[in-house]
């Protein structure tokens, strides 16, 4: 019985002696693709193994106003106006001591491109890291044609009215303005107030004195308007020369003249009124600036003027139209109809309403008034000094875009 199980323990050690050597032998020449060792990089299962340097982190963008001061900031939300004929020290004292880094060239000259070109330089020279920290100033004016062209005489065209621009076919009309656009470009002006996109109806177009009257609309239906108004947008940009399409949200219905009359109402203009998609086609075309009527429209804020209210501000111009661009007011130094509110409110509700630049054309005095009243209303209410460097921010880009 000793003797038999002797020999099947002897049995059983050869077995697994055997299985043991047959174990080494199929590990060494065992195939590559059996259990192969863990390439580096990655874990025992295959999968990739965490990086062991911790990914670069993102470099922050520049800030565009670091080392702005917040009076410098506000001074690239105003326009101050320049009479071209007997320039006021309080429009040089405008850029000079508040900042400003804009100016409109306003009234009418016959003086030509020299003399304005010399005009012109008597601001540009007054810009430097202490005014407007090196930014290039906005030269703008009213060259539209007919009775709204403020610069004539040696190296001026005589430009006629949009309604007579509107008899030409838009290449045509493209190839004069690009030749009106190298007149202003030649005495230092980068920026038309110009074109007028208000759409008129016809039969009522003699009773419209902002713009009918006047002959200001090209023609009367939306493609009229649009394609030469456009072909007039073209031709000044490609001298150099931005433009502001304006009056938004329209002038063709109204009775009145915000320069001249207050209470000044359309109570037929909808938020989706053929009138405004003229604008819409303006700003497809690639305008830089869109102009905000001063008119009361009752169908869409009827409780201000339409550059002082956000929904037409913001909620069309910005948010239907999608406009990224510079939004400046119509004149709110003199005009008539925002002789309710003071100066100071005028700034601060623009600036509150979304807009980004006061034109204060035809009263440069009252600029000081409106630089202050921003910056004070700045300095105590962080939102509104962020929705300042926003605009800032829009000004800034659009001067990117000078030559």
């Amino acid at each position: 019985m000793a003797s038999r199980a002797r020999t099947v323990w002897v049995v059983v050690a050869v077995v697994a002696t055997a299985a043991a050597i047959a174990a080494v032998v199929w590990y060494v020449l065992r195939p590559a693709t059996v259990a192969s060792p863990p390439t580096p990089g990655a874990t025992s299962t295959g999968e990739p193994a965490p990086s062991a340097t911790p990914p670069t982190p993102t470099t922050p963008a520049p800030d565009p106003l670091a080392g702005w001061t917040l009076e410098q900031k506000v001074g690239q939300l105003l326009m101050v106006g320049v009479d071209v004929r007997s320039p006021q020290q309080v429009s040089y004292d405008a850029v000079a001591q508040h900042h400003v880094g804009n100016v409109f060239l306003a009234g009418r000259s016959q003086a030509g491109t020299a003399a304005t070109l010399d005009l012109v330089a008597g601001f540009t020279t007054l810009v430097s890291g202490e005014t407007t920290q090196g930014a290039p100033l906005f030269v703008a004016t009213d060259q539209e044609g007919g009775n709204v062209q403020v610069l004539r005489g040696p190296g001026f065209s005589q430009i006629p009215t949009a309604l007579d621009q509107s008899r030409l076919g838009p290449a045509a009309l493209q190839d004069q303005a690009t030749t009106w656009g190298s007149e202003l470009a030649a005495a230092g002006v980068n920026l038309n107030l110009a074109p007028v996109m208000d759409l008129v109806p016809e039969q009522s177009a003699a009773q419209n004195p902002p713009i009918g009257y006047f002959d200001r609309a090209y023609g009367f239906t939306p493609d009229s308007v649009t394609s030469h108004a456009n072909a007039f947008s073209a031709g000044m940009e490609a001298s150099g020369v931005d433009v502001t399409i304006k009056h938004f949200p329209g002038l063709g219905r109204v009775s009145a003249n915000t320069d001249t009359d207050a209470g000044v109402t359309d109570d037929v203009t909808t938020r989706d009124d053929p009138s405004v998609a003229v604008f819409a086609s303006g700003i497809e075309a690639g305008a830089a600036f869109v102009m905000t009527s001063t008119a009361v429209y009752t169908q869409i804020d009827p409780g201000r003027p339409a550059a002082f209210s956000p929904v037409v501000v913001d909620g069309m111009l910005r948010g239907d139209l999608g406009f990224d661009g510079v939004v400046i007011t119509d004149d709110v130094s003199a005009a008539a109809q925002v002789q309710a509110w003071s100066p100071a409110e005028r700034a601060v509700l623009t600036i509150e309403a979304g807009g980004d630049m006061v034109l204060a054309s035809a009263d440069p005095s009252v600029v000081a008034e409106m630089a202050d009243a921003l910056v004070e209303r700045a300095s105590g209410d962080p939102a509104f000094a962020a929705t300042v460097d926003a605009a800032v921010e829009r000004v800034l880009a659009a001067k990117a875009r000078l030559r």
